[in-house]
């Protein structure tokens, strides 16, 4: 039997998430668990040999899902230089601690590092490395110390034993945090915190092949996010210090509604007092890779196009509905091969091959949630043959009619598979959804207008979201090797926005002006500075309830 730290990295053990409550009636005693807040744990469990992962073997919500980096001037747009350079105010985030929960980070980068040279980073925690000693109270990784981190700057950059490289998490932790530099005319939104970055470790192969992710995408584990924003809650209440949480990682995966695990540790964090927890609302717009059904009467049907492009290996889709609504579907191929996948039991799986195509696909039906009336169809196309796939949706249970599919991310499958008849709003990644934590949407500082590609609201129990909209196009920063260039996306408006949280704690709690400020709290406060344009409705689908992110 591998070690606890090794069946963490290992392809032949699944990383399996479950609730404490629930891990009580687990049968065997002997596993490795790791804790990921104080209510979820991941287990690791030996896969059998041969097999591949299956939805029915364990609950949809203890899979983990595996989520995608969100990118693809704005300092003075978003009104944060004016924020801090207000006399009253001169406000630069000192005492708090900004958190990155994110991949490839330079420490090495001067906009880290104090005029002195000394780094500004407090802990690095790399979940790949396994060279050194992971954090007290988990199994993996490698955590690196400020006193380590100066050690390594005074080597230079060739002799540094911490691995480091540049990236979107560099990126994004210079635009919410780098210190000043005259020179190339930038500076982080809050120069003067501390930071603390959690670099993930990649996704797992076999999960990769259960939702068809190409070898060459950027993904991650949800347990391993959800362990990174535990460790950096658990750094902030041990330093004693105020925290910003940056999450730009999103997925087309889960429930809509948050609650499911990734959610709830997030609203968990966002919940407490001097916590600001920040998250991209994704780039999903325009990518139609969202359909919203709408069935008008019991047994009457409704005809959902796919279209699958050359070449790719396999997709899932993922049918959400709210119970007692019950929808059998007929899966018909580009050939005319019918497949009736019909939900025999509230809990059931189908398989079929297509005798011309060659593509398998399974359907599982399941309720997911203990606190919702979620209802999943789950599809797996594998080895789909290009073409027109389509999904014949019959009320069998008819309630609202009203239900939503959802196709992976664009880096997240082979090939393009879009709908021939998609719809641009719901399309905010998971798990930008989740009420609590302030969600950011893009727009374009040039002309103020909407970035197109920025996921739309609301969520699909109709709670408003995204909440506030900040800068997301050609915004400027570090690219490496000591250049400046301009990166796009969400993830950028994400950095932004929670370098403006960082302002905010400093005054609420560092400055004792509002001690009990949770992120709702500091929500609150922005939504008071946000500009509104006079020829739009709020809330709205595209800007939130706020409006832009500009401080008066």
């Amino acid at each position: 039997m591998l070690s606890c730290e090794e069946q963490v990295y290992s392809n032949d053990y699944y990383d399996v998430i479950v609730s404490k409550q629930d891990e009580q009636e687990l049968v065997s005693s002997e596993y490795c668990r790791q804790e990921l807040d104080e209510d979820y744990v991941c287990v690791y469990f030996q896969a059998p040999s041969g097999v591949t992962l299956k939805m029915r073997d364990y609950s949809y919500s203890s899979i983990p899902k595996c989520f995608g980096l969100l990118d693809q001037v704005a300092l003075e747009s978003s009104g944060i230089l004016r924020v801090r350079d207000q006399p009253n105010l001169s406000l630069t985030g000192q005492g708090v601690l900004m958190g990155f929960v994110d991949t490839d980070f330079d420490f090495t980068n001067p906009l880290f590092c104090h005029s002195d040279g000394t780094t500004r980073v407090e802990r690095i925690w790399n979940q790949e490395e396994r060279s050194g000693l992971p954090p007290q109270g988990f199994l993996y990784g490698t955590e690196y110390t400020r006193e380590e981190i100066n050690r390594e700057l005074l080597k230079g950059d060739s002799e540094s034993r911490i691995p480091h490289s540049d990236g979107h998490g560099t990126f994004l932790a210079a635009l919410a945090a780098g210190s000043e530099d005259i020179t190339n005319e930038f500076s982080g939104a809050a120069p003067e915190c501390v930071i603390a970055f959690v670099q993930l470790k990649p996704a797992k192969q076999y999960l990769r092949d259960f939702y068809f992710i190409p070898d060459d995408a950027k993904v991650y584990q949800e347990n391993d996010i959800m362990a990174g924003i535990y460790y950096l809650n658990l750094l902030a209440a041990k330093l004693r210090m105020p925290l910003s949480i940056c999450v730009a990682l999103g997925s087309n995966m889960g429930n809509r509604d948050g609650t499911n695990p990734i959610s709830n540790t997030l609203s968990r964090v966002a919940r407490r007092r001097q916590r600001c927890v920040v998250m991209a609302a994704g780039n999903e717009a325009d990518k139609r890779h969202h359909f919203l059904g709408g069935i008008s009467s019991q047994n009457a049907e409704e005809r959902v196009e796919i279209s699958v492009a050359e070449g790719v290996a396999g997709f899932t889709a993922e049918l959400w509905a709210l119970s007692p609504e019950l929808y059998e579907v007929t899966i018909i191929s580009p050939t005319g091969e019918r497949f009736i996948a019909q939900p025999s039991t509230p809990v059931s799986y189908s398989e079929y091959r297509f005798l011309f195509e060659g593509t398998i696909v399974t359907v599982d039906y399941a309720f997911v949630g203990t606190t919702s009336r979620n209802e999943l169809v789950f599809f797996r196309f594998q080895k789909p043959i290009a073409g027109i796939w389509i999904l014949q949706v019959k009320a069998r249970n008819f309630y609202e009619g009203r239900y939503h599919i959802w196709l992976p991310m664009e880096d997240m499958t082979s090939g393009e598979v879009i709908f021939l008849r998609s719809n641009p709003d719901t399309t905010i990644t998971v798990p930008a959804n989740t009420q609590a934590p302030i969600t950011v949407a893009g727009y374009n500082s040039k002309d103020n207008s909407i970035y197109f590609e920025s996921g739309r609201g609301f969520t699909t129990d109709n709670e408003i979201k995204p909440d506030i909209a900040a800068p997301a196009v050609d915004v400027y920063g570090p690219v490496g090797n000591g250049q400046f260039g301009t990166r796009t996306g969400t993830s950028v408006s994400a950095a932004i926005m929670a370098g403006a949280g960082g302002l905010l704690l400093e005054w609420t709690g560092v400055r004792r002006n509002d001690i009990t400020a949770t992120t709702i709290n500091l929500k609150n406060y922005f939504i008071r500075g946000a500009v509104r344009d006079d020829n739009r409705n709020y809330p709205n689908r595209e800007w939130g309830a706020y409006g832009n992110i500009v401080s008066s």
